[in-house]
């Protein structure tokens, strides 16, 4: 149980550190060869926050923890929602852009969609059991693509939450400097996925208690903390439209992006009990959008803030009791 708690814990230390690294490694060769602040942010910065979510579930899927795999997707983007905007817009009242409100919360909307559709199997065709198959993994990170170019798209015709990057200034090391802190995040990567994973599935055992249960407490806020970081970061330097944007990218990337990944590398199994779970975090989605629109137009602020903090703190008591 202590070693278990140890490498638990250990295991978030190297998952955040390792991203950071990753990040750090990628972006000095990328601004080495001459690639644009902006692009970087876009593509590197993105994928390493996100790559705990990414490493956990796949990991998760290797090892036939579906539990885990799902309940951390869907756990991580409530948190992000709920948690983290809300803790953000209580540092700083939040400026939500336009194409956020129009384009970016509704397109995260349809990707809960999808994927509830996607895994439905028993309810929708009637099968004896519910799968997201490799094909539905191949449609989502279709639906990714379709995202990524989008995002590229509006980034020529006017400022995103991206632009800020700019302001922030990317170290450059040398070379083989650079290689080393991609392989030793890389290595801590592993490493952190393979023990949170590993210590999560022993959990489950001694307490008897369900890995799906993990999955969508401690594994998911646990992953979101680097997204909790920056968006809270952000939001005291006065950058409400990075800390807002980025927990909107960050669900779009782990519902289409990691879980598609996962369900390539394995098929996952999926329980009918996590479509309240579906049903809830589309709900946060479309509160959200209401509650921007609650007071001050486009401004989400510390009233709501709290309010999204205590829906957080309901959410985890009622799936503790539901075990």
């Amino acid at each position: 149980m202590l070693i278990d708690t140890i490498f638990f814990l250990l295991g978030f230390i190297f998952l955040i550190k390792g991203a950071d690294l990753l990040v750090d490694g990628s972006s000095s060769i990328a601004k080495k060869y001459g690639i644009s602040n902006f692009v970087i942010g876009l593509t590197i910065v993105a994928f390493g926050t996100s790559m705990p979510e990414l490493l956990v579930s796949t990991l998760a899927s290797f090892k036939g923890s579906a539990g885990v795999a799902l309940g951390n997707i869907i756990g991580s983007n409530i948190s992000n929602t709920l948690l983290i905007l809300g803790i953000s817009a209580v540092i700083r009242p939040l400026l939500v852009k336009k194409n956020t409100v129009n384009k970016e919360i509704p397109f995260s909307l349809l990707a809960v969609l999808a994927v509830g559709f996607l895994v439905n199997d028993k309810i929708i065709d009637g099968f004896q059991s519910s799968i997201l198959t490799r094909i539905d993994g191949f449609v989502l990170i279709l639906f990714f693509v379709i995202f990524i170019y989008y995002t590229f798209g509006i980034s020529k015709d006017e400022s995103t939450i991206l632009e800020s990057i700019s302001e922030e200034k990317i170290e450059t090391y040398k070379f083989y400097h650079s290689a080393a802190l991609i392989m030793a995040g890389l290595v801590g990567l592993y490493f952190g996925g393979e023990w949170i994973v590993g210590s999560a599935i022993n959990f489950a055992k001694i307490f008897n208690i369900s890995e799906t249960l993990i999955g969508l407490t401690i594994i998911a806020v646990g992953t979101s903390l680097p997204e909790l970081a920056a968006s809270a970061v952000a939001a005291y330097r006065g950058k409400t439209d990075i800390a807002v944007g980025n927990v909107v990218g960050s669900n779009i990337f782990n519902i289409l992006w990691v879980l598609g990944i996962s369900s390539v590398i394995a098929p996952i199994p999926f329980s009918t009990i996590l479509n309240v779970d579906f049903f809830i975090l589309f709900a946060v989605t479309i509160l959200l959008l209401f509650l921007i629109f609650v007071g001050k137009r486009n401004i989400l602020g510390r009233v709501e803030g709290s309010f999204l903090i205590f829906l957080y703190i309901i959410y985890l008591i009622f799936i503790i009791f539901r075990g």
